[in-house]
């Protein structure tokens, strides 16, 4: 069986190799960090894959690196010269030859684009990174009030006589602290090892129903896993694939969102209190759960409606004079936040000893549940590693996968950006557990100084006492 040539590939091997050449010079020249030998290989196997679809664009082969390409043409530029597993990661994803994964789209992704928004892959959804700016997104959400399209989101319904009794063995925050309906938990779900299989929230509804908002790239693995844990205690697993969900954050976020809800809804919203949520209805009649959580370290909320009503509810918020923001300013306002990121700041290998989430664990008496084991031990002796928080007083940009240099032995920079609101450049870093003293960072061959800080780094808008060394 013959493959169909794609119409389109001189274009995309145009595009793509010229994408990953200039991504590589400018983390070169700009960011001034030194790739790999696997970095130069990975973005050798890539433009390779462009070289043959431009000069034998009806091969066999040429399809197949079209298929690869789309893929790897804009994660490359975010993976190269960070680390050697990034590197590795690209050259797979070349030398693979697999199709192309579909890019999945929330509703509001024709609305995104009529705004003007920069569209990206991320985890295989096409989002927002930004809508001309990041930097005025990223100010908007914390002096006044913007909106993310967080529909990539997953919720699942949990349902059952047993549902309370599951959740205390599926997870390592106990459920046993939700009494009251719309009540919120944040948690993590643990593998038997105590890795981290993904973060979420938990929230009690009733007795019988209970709501997870878990991770858009851990959602296969996440539904699952779920699955396989509830059959034994009769729990029903409902993916709610129906629903879209809107983060309206910022400190005038009750303000815009109290104006778009009936009598009912309003007189609820003024004594819902943070982490809870309420079911109520829009002015216009539309069902409503509306939680009062966020990923920014603002005050705001989260708000899971069916998808044909999100086109006109986001609408409406922009009436309101709600600005959108894209991924770009979710992603700076949440680590000034101190808010982690799965895949990036921990994952199933790593467990919340070792992530600054000890905060999540209840080792309550009589209660088993996933990883407790571990945990438990883990406490005991001491995590081997620890997760902080740095901060770079020299110019420069902090960056996912640059070595940080300890007198204990080396760690690595997982979540790192300039800061905004700060004005310098931020991160959290894994290093072994001891002396944070004398702290540097490797940026191409040069070691800078950081310095270890509590976070959050920024909160109610301002920065935390010491995070500016005053």
């Amino acid at each position: 069986m013959s493959l169909h040539p794609n119409p389109n590939g001189r274009v995309y091997a145009a595009y793509g190799g010229a994408y990953i050449a200039s991504a590589l010079l400018w983390l070169w020249w700009v960011e001034r960090v030194t790739p790999t030998r696997w970095d130069l290989l990975g973005g050798a196997c890539c433009l390779l894959g462009m070289a043959v679809i431009m000069f034998w664009p009806r091969s066999a082969w040429a399809t197949r690196y079209v298929a690869a390409q789309v893929r790897v043409a804009h994660c490359l530029p975010a993976c190269a010269c960070r680390s050697p597993k990034r590197g590795r990661a690209a050259i797979m994803a070349v030398l693979s030859f697999g199709p192309a994964r579909m890019t999945q789209k929330t509703i509001l992704n024709d609305t995104h684009r009529a705004l003007g928004a920069k569209m990206v892959d991320f985890g295989g959804w096409d989002m927002p990174i930004h809508y001309g700016s990041q930097l005025d997104e990223h100010h908007q959400v914390r002096r006044d009030a913007g909106m993310f399209d967080v529909s990539h989101m997953t919720v699942v319904d949990l349902r059952g006589a047993r549902v309370r009794e599951f959740l205390r063995y599926l997870l390592a925050n106990s459920v046993d602290k939700l009494k009251v309906s719309g009540k919120a938990l944040y948690t993590c779900m643990l593998n038997p090892q105590g890795g981290v299989i993904d973060d979420l929230i938990v929230y009690f509804m009733s007795e019988e129903f209970f709501r997870l908002v878990v991770n858009a790239a851990t959602r296969e693995k996440d539904l699952q896993w779920i699955g396989e844990q509830a059959a034994r205690f009769q729990v029903r697993v409902e993916e709610r694939s129906d629903l879209a969900m809107i983060a309206v954050q910022g400190p005038n976020a009750r303000a815009k969102v109290i104006k778009l809800l009936d009598p009912d809804g309003t007189a609820a919203l003024s004594k819902l209190g943070r982490f809870a949520a309420l079911q109520t209805r829009s002015s216009d009649g539309v069902d409503l759960f509306l939680a009062r959580t966020g990923y920014t370290g603002e005050d705001g909320f989260e708000i899971v409606l069916p998808q044909d009503a999100a086109v006109a509810f986001w609408n409406a918020l922009l009436a309101q004079g709600v600005e959108p923001a894209g991924l770009g300013a979710r992603d700076t306002l949440r680590l000034e936040a101190g808010m982690h990121l799965y895949g990036q700041d921990m994952d199933d290998t790593v467990s919340p000893y070792e992530a600054a989430l000890a905060w999540t664990i209840t080792l309550d008496e009589g209660r088993d549940f996933i990883g407790r084991a571990v945990l438990e031990a883990q406490k005991a002796q001491g995590a081997p590693r620890q997760l902080i928080g740095v901060m770079m007083d020299d110019k420069g940009v902090l960056r996912h996968g640059q070595t940080v240099l300890t007198a204990v032995g080396e760690g690595e920079i997982l979540s790192g950006t300039f800061s905004p609101t700060l004005g310098k450049a931020i991160a959290f870093a894994r290093v072994p557990a001891g002396s944070l003293d004398a702290l540097r960072v490797d940026i191409r061959g040069k070691h800078v100084p950081l310095r270890a800080v509590k976070f959050p780094f920024v909160r109610d808008g301002q920065a935390q006492p010491g995070v500016l060394g005053e």
